[in-house]
């Protein structure tokens, strides 16, 4: 049964607002840009957030305001933004109930979720601000459901006496969003490079939309087994969506738009200049193949991985130099 339809389609049935949504990739790597620009453009709001390394996807999300509450451990364009600009805004403005965790604690997370654990027990954080300090309290928690009333809880362990450790939550997540390089009909899908999150998430959610960089044949992914790295089992909706983690990084296709993270990184700094981002090229962009068109052909080109190196480089003038 193939699960392929259009991004629009895919965003209307599989996302709602309220949601306890997590993203795939990692800061400003393998993004799924093109399916948050879509969500943003269905205006679809009040997530409860698991960012885990977040970038520029939730920064647009937490700048428009459609965040409830928001669970991460950094949020930033690794290498042009230090620290998102309107997360950092919202944050010291008191707008966003946002709870910090540990990079290592984030992952372990959202593995116990793919494991269906009740709850994760481990010794990380212990002595430290991630514990002693919370960004969400439990009073304001209790007004969010989707949100555990506790950041974490100490408890015995029961193997060794005299121990205690911390117990985490683990996150019932409504909808994963993911961008990966290759998918079948079925939803079978390939990440070839780090897979950072992503297959934990798959397997954990409720619902998991996939955009693709190519999209084959059921056939044609069975060819070899072990390159695949999430089953079409987990998945309910693929979109072909080309170049779908633009302005980020998709390992072995293309490198990062350098340019487009430094001009993001530049009108993120005010409300005017963020708006005006926003209405140009998400609200006004009427869909993914519009967004491209925009871009331009030539600026795409150029960001082509060149195999061997991965990573994008003109290699005519390589070679001219080093002739």
């Amino acid at each position: 049964m193939t699960k392929v339809c259009t991004l629009q389609e895919a965003v209307s049935k599989y996302v709602k607002s309220g949601d306890h949504i997590v993203f795939g990739g990692f800061t400003t790597n393998r993004k799924p840009y093109a399916a948050v620009y879509e969500i943003l453009r269905q205006g679809l709001t009040d997530f409860v957030g698991e960012g885990g390394p977040a970038g520029g996807d939730w920064d647009m999300l937490i700048g428009e305001n459609r965040i409830k509450a928001y669970t991460n451990c950094y949020t930033a364009n690794s290498g042009y933004t230090n620290v998102s600009r309107r997360f950092r805004a919202a944050f010291e403005k008191g707008t966003l109930n946002m709870e910090d965790y540990s990079q290592d604690a984030v992952m372990l997370m959202l593995h116990a979720a793919s494991l269906g654990l009740p709850f994760l027990p481990v010794r990380l954080m212990m002595g430290t601000d991630l514990t002693d300090k919370w960004g969400i309290s439990k009073e304001v928690r209790k007004t969010i459901p989707k949100l555990p009333e506790d950041k974490f809880v100490y408890v015995d362990n029961p193997f060794k006496k005299g121990e205690k450790v911390v117990a985490l939550p683990v996150p019932e997540i409504d909808v994963a969003v993911i961008h990966v390089q290759r998918a079948s009909f079925d939803g079978t899908c390939v990440i070839l490079g780090d897979e950072f999150h992503d297959v934990d998430i798959a397997v954990a959610a409720k619902r998991t939309i996939v955009t693709c960089e190519e999209l084959v044949s059921d056939e044609e992914i069975r060819i070899d087994p072990t390159l695949n790295s999430i089953p079409g089992f987990c998945v309910d909706a693929v979109v072909h969506c080309p170049y779908g983690a633009h302005p980020s990084q998709c390992y072995d296709f293309y490198d990062y738009d350098a340019d487009f993270f430094k001009m993001y990184d530049k009108v993120s700094k005010t409300d005017e200049d963020f708006a005006a981002f926003m209405k140009e090229w998400v609200y006004d962009v009427p869909d993914h193949d519009a967004y491209l068109n925009k871009l331009g052909a030539t600026r795409l080109i150029k960001l082509h991985a060149v195999p061997g190196l991965g990573y994008a480089k003109d290699m005519t003038k390589e070679a001219q130099k080093n002739g």
